[in-house]
């Protein structure tokens, strides 16, 4: 592979994918966390309003009751925690192939063109995250065919 394309890779691919599963893993582990301090700190408190509770307390405790019921569906449904741990994995995954690519190591010790090699690898891991994400979020928790 030229160099020159292999460095255009590098600038249009590789390193926005890496900034791009950055962002989503934080943004998943954020809601992630978010949520699941909300599920927990709401059903803590539900049991205390439903004793203590009269006329407006009742109220409050309903919806503290469905807003646990929301948060509980949101986590299940949108998979925030599968989603932050697959795109840290990705993420962290490609940060170090570049690594081994620099240094000759893991699969690039006898190949006659490190860069192909690379890349190859590279498009692999975005790949079988793809595959990852469509088998995380299919219904059946199946892998459809694609």
């Amino acid at each position: 592979m030229e160099k020159e394309k292999f460095e255009d890779f590098l600038d249009t691919r590789y390193w926005k994918e890496i900034n791009w599963y950055d962002k989503k893993a934080n943004w998943n582990h954020k809601a992630y966390h978010t949520f699941q301090w909300i599920a927990i700190v709401f059903s803590a408190l539900t049991p205390i309003l439903v004793i203590i509770g009269d006329g407006y307390i009742r109220w409050i405790t309903v919806g503290i009751a469905a807003i646990v019921a929301i948060v509980t569906a949101a986590l299940k449904t949108f998979k925030y925690q599968e989603n932050w741990i697959n795109y840290r994995t990705t993420s962290e995954t490609l940060k170090k192939e570049i690594h081994f690519y620099k240094a000759g190591i893991h699969g690039y010790e006898n190949v006659d063109d490190r860069e192909a090699a690379f890349v190859d690898r590279v498009e692999s891991l975005i790949s079988r995250e793809n595959t990852m994400w469509v088998t995380t979020h299919d219904k059946e928790g199946k892998p459809t065919n694609q």
